[in-house]
């Protein structure tokens, strides 16, 4: 179980990665007619909250039969963080100089040359703070590892546990070790990049 919490939370952080820096790094730099309205549209669905889609979800994501792997919990995960991900890289790209990107269209390099090698080094603060916080929310998290991973074997950590605490006898000692097991990841995590964190959501709010 511990071995799955870990292939969930990589591939579903790699996915909110992928997806949130394209993005925002082109709502930032790529002017476009529709870029507040899609801008807008992101932040909304920040607002929405997981319950009132849990239901569609399990419904659509059921009828590709993903139930049964992991893919099933990463497409929910990566679809509940890309959101706020997204608005974070945004926000902190708006804050590199538009005169670094002109110098470097002027000296023949292109969007796509700019953004990985100008864009996504500089932005190393604020994808440290989407990491950390994508990590600790998936990796705490029971309800969609309930509902979508129903094959026995593909169980997270915390899923483990509840089934654990829901049998008819709990045997105390096991569940206290298995959330301390479960527990020490993120306060490890956050321990490390805790100054990446301070440091990325001060530059995606302040700019």
């Amino acid at each position: 179980q511990l071995f799955n919490s870990l292939i969930i939370c990589t591939s579903s952080i790699t996915l909110i990665l992928i997806f949130s820096t394209y993005a925002g790094f082109g709502l930032a730099k790529l002017k476009f007619r529709g870029t507040p309205l899609l801008f807008l549209g992101i932040v909304g669905a920040m607002l929405v909250p997981l319950h009132s889609v849990i239901v569609p979800a399990y419904v659509n994501i059921s009828k590709f039969s993903l139930l049964s792997s992991y893919w099933g919990a990463v497409l929910m995960y990566a679809a509940l963080g890309t959101p706020f991900a997204t608005f974070l890289m945004t926000s902190f790209f708006k804050g590199l100089p538009d005169e670094i990107v002109e110098a470097s269209i002027m000296d023949g390099l292109s969007y796509s040359s700019i953004f990985r090698k100008i864009a996504i080094p500089l932005s190393l603060p604020a994808i440290a703070t989407v990491v950390v916080l994508q990590f600790i929310q998936i990796w705490c998290d029971l309800l969609v590892g309930l509902l979508f991973l129903q094959s026995p074997t593909n169980r997270t950590l915390t899923v483990g546990l509840g089934a654990l605490s829901a049998g008819r006898t709990t045997e105390i000692p096991v569940l206290m070790a298995g959330s301390l097991v479960s527990a020490i990841p993120a306060i490890i995590v956050y321990l490390i990049f805790q100054k990446q964190i301070v440091a990325g959501l001060t530059a995606g709010v302040g700019k």
